[in-house]
């Protein structure tokens, strides 16, 4: 039984009803959590997330800090100290931080180290809002607030009487800089702290400006006092700068940074301007307020309403900005991959495995203002490396396989997505589509054999190879789809509609599941399906085999049909948890997640196999589709710390929640359909960017009625398995029929299914 860790913010004292559509954003900030999902650690995740104190994607976070300097795991909830308040760039604890440092206020005797200027705090005196943070620190007698923007942030420290209040201001280790301006109530310097993809001059420029005069100063190198000097250039540099107060006395601070220069730093500072903090922090809830508000739900329970805002917030935070805006306003950024200072949008912090699945297809459906900067940072980000990042942070990183930025370009221009240069676009996706990149998770690792054999093998030392073959095959089905719609040449277009067809060359008769396959044709041998790693990608066979997004219909075909294909979905959820670690060594903790989670040897905390559920509808038994998805939503999340069932994964996992309790999915990006399941609430409106709605009712929606019983799409009836992306962006209202029974007669014949490459034989 989950634990029920709930933190329970003042604003969230309210009586839940339904949420009127008004002529300002309703108050939607209330219901989201932003400690859903911290109470982990590597050996277990459950959902391996921090408080992002921030603006939806916005170029800096906050967040409090418990972890010690450089552990990726900086916020645990199981916590009981805090080191201090750290502006953050950190995607995934796995990937760790860059761009970073921190603030912490004391009292008493003035101290640097970490361990030493760390304070006890209870959860019962912390507000976790995603625009506004408060905390008490029990050991120094200071509450602490944090109200951000994009590119800066208001601090407030309330301090005891005291003539020795005191904030620390940490540039942290590997190369930071200092320099303190009294005169000014200025504190400025930058951060080199990074775990890679950056270039050698990458630096964090920041500036601080308090309210207050300083009654002392003092400045640390290598965390000893440098005694005499205003300024410090070392591996570790800091500084303390003093204050006297009366009891009560508010000490405010005004932060920016910029990774472009020192005076860009002081030029973010424009975000904040005059406003004070309250100001800062309305602003804040108000912006949250206006995109969360593209989603309105009526009815459900109130932690039906808080899972859900909690996820919809966790899907607007990446990828974050990494532009800034120049002193005439004009759009600029720092260069992640060489450096320079140039014009044009860039974004970071996603892995493109994680996210082609559900999180871009999302942006693309509420929020195509945002993946229209987004598209064209990606056109910066192959002109200025020459390649895709398939996992940015902030530059090209070796994580994961796939080259699924094919995926993430494709279905942005086939949603409409458009002021991207699709010239360039088209370049850097062929291009990766057909070379080795400079690092085996950029470009296609293993071309050469793809091309000439149809698949990667397995007996060539290129690891995780089944799972690339299978992700190159969506991948080149994407690039055929782009294609087709750009116009090139026939011969082009073939030539990746032929590919889109290597995972047949996966699929073992034998075992009717997908298998590594050697150079001479021959299967790895010996195969154990339950075996995660080796040929597979944090999963195993029974999760990767269902990897192919765009011809489930082919899939079908090669187990022999839909009654074999049913069969074979339903075994993955009856098999017990079993498994084998042998490839990792030890038990990894998405393999334990599976194994707690109490559906067999489905992995929903990862991400290969998180649109199975959905794949009953192309074989005529969409009721199973709706049982599956509704037990997936409520019993592996839930509005707590503990509420997410593996890595949340930069907005992926959180907005198959937000798809799926909406009822559809997008299975297969790059396509122009969402393959249905069944609504979670009674009701739910989305606001398009166009102006337009799309209204979905379900009156009779409950915990029982989880089945669709009939549908109407604009009042006439509808009986396909799948909604178009045209159809919704016109505006539609879809009516649900809820039962408690399944209809074992809607959506079962053939035409019924969603696309796929492969056409259902007759």
């Amino acid at each position: 039984m989950l634990k029920t860790f709930f933190v329970l913010a003042a604003c969230w004292l309210v009586v839940a009803g339904p949420v009127q559509a008004q002529s300002a954003p309703a108050d939607l900030a209330q219901w989201v959590n932003p400690l859903m999902g911290t109470d982990s650690k590597p050996e277990l995740s459950n959902g391996n997330t921090y408080p992002a104190i921030a603006l939806p994607w916005g170029m800096n976070f906050w967040m409090p800090q418990t972890g010690k300097m450089g552990s990726g795991w900086a916020y645990q909830y199981s916590a009981d100290k805090l080191r201090g308040f750290k502006q953050t760039h950190q995607p995934s604890p796995w990937m760790n931080d860059y761009g970073q440092f921190a603030l912490m206020p004391i009292t008493g005797q003035r101290v640097f180290d970490e361990d030493d200027r760390a304070s006890w705090f209870s959860h019962k005196a912390e507000v976790a809002e995603p625009n506004y943070y408060r905390v008490y620190l029990a050991d120094h007698d200071v509450v602490t607030e944090i109200a951000p923007t994009e590119r800066a942030a208001r601090f407030r420290f309330t301090f005891p009487q005291t003539d020795s209040a005191y904030v620390v201001i940490d540039a942290l280790d590997k190369g930071s800089y200092v320099k303190v301006l009294p005169a000014q109530r200025k504190v400025v310097g930058y951060t080199t702290r990074n775990r890679g993809g950056v270039p050698k001059n990458f630096r964090n420029y920041f500036v601080l400006e308090f309210d207050h005069d300083f009654t002392s100063t003092a400045l640390y190198q290598d965390k000893k006092l440098a005694g005499g000097t205003l300024e410090v250039t070392a591996d570790h540099a800091g500084a303390v700068v003093g204050f006297k107060t009366r009891k009560g006395e508010r000490v405010n601070a005004r932060v920016a940074s910029s990774f472009i220069s020192p005076e860009q730093a002081e030029l973010n500072l424009r975000e904040i301007g005059d406003r004070d903090f309250d100001a800062v922090r309305q602003q804040g809830r108000a912006a949250w307020n206006k995109v969360l508000g593209r989603i309105e739900l009526e009815g459900g329970t109130t932690d039906q309403r808080r899972t859900f805002y909690s996820c919809l917030y966790r899907s607007l935070l990446f990828p974050r900005k990494l532009y800034e805006l120049d002193a005439n306003g004009q759009v600029m950024h720092y260069s992640p991959f060489n450096g320079q200072v140039l014009p044009g949008y860039m974004y970071t912090d996603t892995g493109f495995w994680d996210t082609f699945r559900a999180l871009f297809p999302f942006l693309n459906l509420l929020y195509p203002e945002v993946n229209t900067e987004i598209q064209q940072g990606l056109a910066n980000d192959y002109r200025e490396s020459g390649w895709l990042p398939e996992w940015a942070s902030p530059g090209l990183r070796n994580v994961m396989v796939g080259n699924n930025s094919a995926s993430v370009v494709a279905d942005a221009y086939l949603k409409g997505i458009r002021g991207q240069d699709m010239n360039v676009l088209y370049e850097a996706l062929t291009h990766g589509a057909n070379n080795p990149g400079p690092l085996t998770a950029v470009g296609r690792a293993g071309i050469d054999y793809y091309k000439k054999l149809g698949y990667v093998p397995y007996d060539v030392k290129i690891n995780e190879n089944a799972a690339r073959t299978l992700e190159y095959a969506y991948d080149d089905f994407t690039i055929y789809q782009l294609a087709k719609a750009l116009n090139r040449p026939k011969k082009e277009i073939n030539l990746y509609a032929k590919r889109s067809q290597n995972y047949r060359n996966l699929f073992d008769k034998q075992t009717g599941l997908m298998r590594g396959r050697n150079q001479d044709g021959t299967f790895q041998t010996p195969f154990n399906p339950f075996k995660w790693g080796d040929a597979f990608t944090e999963g195993n066979s029974w999760h990767y085999t269902w990897s192919v997004f765009h011809d489930v219909q082919g899939l079908i075909d090669l187990m022999g049909g839909k009654q074999k294909f049913v069969a074979t979905l339903d075994t993955v959820f009856t098999l017990p948890p079993v498994f084998d670690e042998s490839y990792y060594g030890e038990v990894i903790h998405e393999i334990r997640e599976m194994q707690i989670a109490n559906m067999g040897n489905y992995a929903h905390g990862n991400q290969p196999i998180q649109h199975m559920p959905y794949l009953y509808n192309y074989a005529g038994q969409p009721w199973k589709t709706q049982y599956w998805v509704r037990e997936a939503l409520t019993r592996l999340y839930q509005p707590t710390a503990d509420g997410y069932c593996g890595d949340e994964d930069n907005g992926q996992t959180s907005a198959w929640y937000v798809f799926s309790a909406l009822g559809f999915y997008p299975v297969c990006p790059a396509t122009n359909q969402y393959v249905l399941g069944a609504p979670l609430f009674p009701k739910a409106t989305l606001h398009l960017p166009s102006g337009k709605d799309v209204v979905l009712n379900a009156p009779r929606n409950s915990a029982d009625n989880r089945y669709v019983n009939g549908l109407t799409l604009n009042g006439q009836e509808y009986d396909k398995n799948w909604l178009s992306h045209e159809e919704l962006m016109q505006g539609a209202v879809l009516n649900f029929d809820m039962s408690p029974t399944p209809n074992k007669s809607r959506g079962t014949q053939a035409s019924a299914a969603p696309y796929s490459f492969s056409p259902a034989k007759k």
